[in-house]
């Protein structure tokens, strides 16, 4: 007798997603209900992944940083991998902007009465020697306390580098660094069998609190970012793979599904972190590959960040009434790229680097008030993009690495 198939992981995620649609409908009329009760259900969940995040970037980026045993070779693969996520970073941009001054003539011009209403308290962005000085940590725990990321990758960068530079001595700390790795893992495996009700509870919620207001008259501009998200995702991310990974773009997608919606309904790339890895691990990227590239995207790699932050601004300034030059439109390319290097794998941290960029420009960031209402709409569709990007780039590391050490062989056998 033939065994039933069971259920893949992303099928479940899948029914887990429309179930919550369908039950959030219901609760239409009695949201209260669902932000009491199942929502909390999902928190617990993302806090799970969350108290993760910090073990996993630390004890895989050293893990990677070891197991690349060479530390020309970390600085090789940290170049590329640096190049390539601002590339498509500049590129995300560059298609927010085409797309969001097609669809500009669409956008309203708010009365002055309502615009003086809005009021949004943005934090101060931060200069850009402070942002530097700020990765490098002055405390080993604050920054993991904190979760403040960049400056944990800073120190399991020294962390892995300082095991391959103390040799034989260092290796012992090396082998108990791996076996941490491992045992994270597998926490890591346990959780993410949750993540089908966590995906359930939290889109419930989402679903019942906005319910198709939140659409609204922001309809339009939640359109435009999507459709930049879309073809973002299947010509810069489609023809990566394709050409500069090697493989399917559909076979990609495919097996990313776990991942990809699971950062669709947390709006964390850092929550999706250990999914991601499970995921470009099973698609033939270099555990050692994934373990640098990936955390190191998920806190530098923001492309559906820089795509929401030019839509957003070209948004806002044409609700002021405002048309942006082609010097402003620059500086938005400029400061949406470097912006996201900056911006947290948490949810709703895109919303701080609006608010430098709408400075940047001139455009007042009170305006930030109109789509905050909405802005976990476009949190969906951006962190899912961030996470794809990431993916990419793994791929493509390791198969640079792959070709390079197949050329390093056959030149030792002649």
């Amino acid at each position: 007798m033939k065994e039933k198939k069971k259920l893949s992981l992303p099928a479940w995620i899948f029914i887990g997603m429309v179930a919550g649609i369908l039950v959030g409908l219901l609760f239409l009329k009695n949201p209260e209900f669902t932000t009491e009760w199942i929502k909390p259900i999902g928190t617990i969940y993302i806090n799970l992944l969350k108290f993760l995040v910090v073990p996993v970037v630390l004890f895989s980026i050293a893990d990677g940083v070891i197991s690349l045993k060479d530390l020309k070779r970390v600085g090789s693969v940290g170049v590329k991998t640096f190049v390539y996520y601002m590339c498509t970073t500049a590129i995300a941009v560059v298609i927010g902007l085409v797309l969001v001054n097609i669809f500009k003539g669409a956008f309203p011009a708010l009365p002055g009465a309502e615009l003086s209403a809005l009021e949004y308290e943005a934090k101060e962005a931060p200069s850009v020697m402070s942002v530097i000085v700020g990765i490098f940590p002055d405390n080993l725990f604050k920054p993991m306390v904190e979760a403040n990321m960049l400056p944990v990758i800073v120190i399991a960068i020294f962390l892995g580098a300082g095991v391959l530079a103390a040799g034989e001595k260092g290796q012992k700390i090396g082998d108990l660094i791996n076996a941490a790795f491992e045992v994270i893992m597998k926490i890591m495996m346990m959780i993410i069998k949750l993540t089908p009700i966590g995906v359930f509870c939290l889109m419930t919620n989402v679903v019942a609190v906005n319910g198709p207001k939140i659409v609204g008259t922001l309809a339009i501009v939640i359109g435009v970012a999507y459709i930049g998200y879309l073809v973002h995702v299947i010509v810069v991310y489609g023809l990566s793979v394709r050409f500069l990974a090697g493989m399917n773009p559909l076979t990609f997608f495919k097996n990313l599904a776990p991942a990809m919606i699971c950062a669709f309904t947390t709006t964390s790339s850092a929550a999706t972190l250990p999914l991601n890895i499970e995921c470009c691990n099973k698609m033939g990227a270099e555990p050692e590959i994934s373990s640098f590239v990936l955390p190191l995207g998920s806190t530098i790699n923001m492309d559906g960040t820089a795509i929401y932050q030019a839509v957003a601004a070209v948004f806002i300034a044409c609700c002021y009434n405002m048309d942006l030059t082609i010097t402003q439109m620059l500086m938005i390319v400029l400061t949406a790229t470097l912006a996201s290097i900056g911006t947290a794998g948490v949810s709703g941290a895109g919303m701080i680097m609006l608010a430098m960029v709408l400075t940047s420009i001139g455009v007042p960031v009170e305006g930030i008030a109109i789509i905050a209402g909405v802005d976990k709409l476009f949190d969906m569709g951006r962190t899912t993009l961030n996470i794809t990007g990431d993916a990419s780039c793994a791929l493509f590391i390791s198969r640079l690495e792959r070709n390079k050490a197949a050329k390093a062989a056959a030149k030792a056998q002649k």
